[in-house]
């Protein structure tokens, strides 16, 4: 998996290879966690392998708990997916009786319709039966996780390619990509194209590319304006940033990032500043409370996004505060869409 140069593609991005080596350190007992709480808003891709290819996400998570020698393993699964639990506790069922995971015991857990608890350590929070709040880091989920213990933590579509690479081999993942890039992903597209929907893509594939080639060109009538590359948090690009790899490491010095790849393509007649005070909204919603950063500054946010007129100056000042502050990445990455606008679309701000 290291000489693949598989990364965790739940977001963050890092090295899986050295993530499991990471765990496996630790002293045991060891635990792993599936983060399958599907919440940036855009992004639909773990769904349709929970619900279409099962096996291999399973396949994937008895992998990881092999390797990390973790006796158990939880499943934390979106409350909105009912049709994957029921796919899920089927198969669970089906491999526990066919003895394919003497190694460890598998739990299936709802989640409870917060998008908070798809950052790690709050779903780790709510898998322990409390309230789903970020927990402060370091100490991280590889040293003192689930019930205070060392733990993989892995997402679905992360734990979906972990079997295909070692059936293949390291040379066919790097083998794949595009512009320098390594590996296979899953890119959910939605917004003005004409063929919306899951798009597995090499790695480094550019959103014109994607637009292009897997999704059948803009919808008709609707010229490319911008994207969000990674869902809600990642950032709004112009088109004429459309030939970036979308990989990680690739959009930051823009203002974005990547991300779990959910792509939302805007047109011409999409109204981006109204686009960032749906965002906004969003945010101010899902924010879990616990910090004043975050809780103040969506309110605050929303609030000055409503005016008539946008005081660039305060928008700016509280981005920083919001970003240098905040507990964890909602609130860290939650004015994103605003300062892109200010970047990228100053004509389009009011």
């Amino acid at each position: 998996l290291s000489e693949a140069g598989l990364r965790g593609l739940g977001g963050a991005g890092f090295p899986i290879g050295r993530k499991w080596d990471v765990v496996r350190r630790e002293p045991g007992p060891r635990l792993m966690a599936v983060n399958a709480d599907e919440g940036e808003p855009g992004t639909f891709k773990d769904r349709l392998l929970l619900e279409t290819e099962p096996h291999r996400v399973l396949e994937g998570m008895l992998l990881g708990a092999w390797a990390v020698e973790a006796a158990e393993v939880y499943l934390y699964l979106r409350d909105e997916y009912p049709e994957a639990r029921q796919v899920l506790a089927a198969e669970i069922a089906a491999i526990e009786a066919a003895g394919l995971a003497p190694h460890a015991r598998i739990h299936l857990r709802r989640g409870a319709g917060a998008y908070i608890c798809g950052e790690e350590s709050a779903m780790l929070e709510s898998l322990e039966g409390r309230r789903g709040l970020p927990r402060h880091r370091p100490p991280f989920a590889a040293q003192v996780g689930l019930f205070r213990r060392p733990t993989l933590v892995n997402n679905v579509e992360t734990l979906f390619w972990v079997p295909e690479i070692l059936a293949r081999g390291a040379d066919w993942w790097a083998g794949h990509g595009r512009h320098g890039r390594r590996g296979l992903r899953c890119f959910s597209v939605s917004g003005r194209v004409r063929e919306p929907g899951v798009k597995v893509a090499p790695a480094g594939v550019t959103l014109r590319e994607l637009v292009e080639e897997f999704c059948g060109g803009m919808a008709e009538g609707h010229r490319l304006k911008a994207y969000l590359p990674g869902g809600a948090s990642g950032g709004i690009l112009p088109e004429r940033l459309a030939d970036l790899p979308l990989d990680f490491g690739v959009l930051e010095p823009h203002g974005c990032f990547v991300g779990s790849a959910a792509v939302v393509v805007l047109s011409d007649q999409d109204d981006l500043a109204e686009v960032a005070r749906g965002l906004l909204r969003f945010f101010e919603d899902e924010s879990c409370g616990q910090c004043t950063p975050c809780r103040v500054g969506t309110h605050k946010a929303t609030a000055l996004l409503a005016r008539p007129r946008w005081d660039r100056a305060l928008l700016g000042e509280l981005a920083t505060v919001m970003a240098d502050a905040s507990i964890c990445g909602l609130g860290q990455a939650a004015m994103n869409p605003v300062l892109s606008l200010l970047r990228h679309f100053p004509e389009d701000v009011p």
